[in-house]
């Protein structure tokens, strides 16, 4: 939101604490929150690949399309079949569009579910040694502002990484080196993890969705941030340092 008004540009937010309110489980806040609106960013919560995802975004984007909207700006997955399909429902809805098709964040783990763990100083997933491109949270917002704004970037499917392949120990090293503590990744089953999702109130479809997508079919690099920005995304050591400074880890 701040790239676009420091650009000058009016924004609203789509929340359900928005004005006006915006909730992916009403359909009745969704015409009032298009109202006016000439390019919309399209982010689906908790995520595209939970039952209910597809159909919650092809109705919306086809409202979006006959309400006048000229620009939906997709955040997709990678290596998520349901996302895909929400991909195809917004490319199909009649308007521009640009689809960011991410990997995993790096901002969560220290923004969302895995702030705690490393907190802790132990990162549980059923991961085993898959590799991820982990990307920068900075780096997606600076693609989606860009196809938000500026119409060359209609019709593209940008699918966006870091510059290098990372596995959870990995991870779990940099972040060590970047706090000065001791933190490890632990590999666990979907069982295991099922029990640490259903203890923290998070959704048990996620033990699935990790499971499925940490199996290394996203373990190549793609060049989707130079192709939008003409530059070289940022690296998770980078983000990792920069967030430590800021103290993102001190409990």
């Amino acid at each position: 939101m701040e790239r676009l008004t420091d650009q000058g540009r009016p924004v609203r937010v789509g929340s359900r604490s928005g004005k006006p309110p915006f909730d992916w489980n009403d359909e009745s806040t969704w015409a009032p929150a298009l109202e006016g609106v000439t390019a919309a960013y399209i982010t689906y919560y908790p995520d595209l690949a939970l039952p209910g995802a597809v159909a919650a975004v092809d109705g919306f984007a086809r409202l979006a399309a006959h309400s006048g909207v000229e620009q939906l700006v997709l955040l997709s997955g990678r290596g998520e079949p349901e996302a895909e399909a929400a991909e195809r429902a917004v490319q199909g809805a009649g308007t521009g569009w640009t689809v960011v098709r991410s990997s995993w964040f790096s901002q969560n783990f220290s923004e969302s579910f895995l702030l705690d763990p490393v907190q802790l100083g132990d990162i549980a997933l059923p991961a085993g040694d898959a590799r991820e491109p982990f990307t920068d949270a900075d780096d997606i917002a600076d693609v989606v502002t860009a196809a938000l704004v500026d119409s060359r970037h209609r019709g593209k499917v940008y699918e966006v990484t870091g510059p290098r392949l990372l596995s959870f120990a990995e991870v779990a090293a940099e972040l060590s080196a970047a706090t000065g503590r001791t933190i490890t990744y632990t590999p666990v089953s979907r069982d295991e993890y099922s029990k640490v999702l259903e203890e923290n109130g998070l959704p048990l479809e996620f033990a699935d969705l990790f499971a499925g997508i940490l199996d290394g079919r996203n373990a190549h690099l793609t060049d989707g941030v130079q192709q939008a920005l003409g530059r070289a995304p940022k690296d998770f050591a980078d983000y990792a340092r920069e967030s430590a400074a800021a103290g993102a880890w001190e409990r």
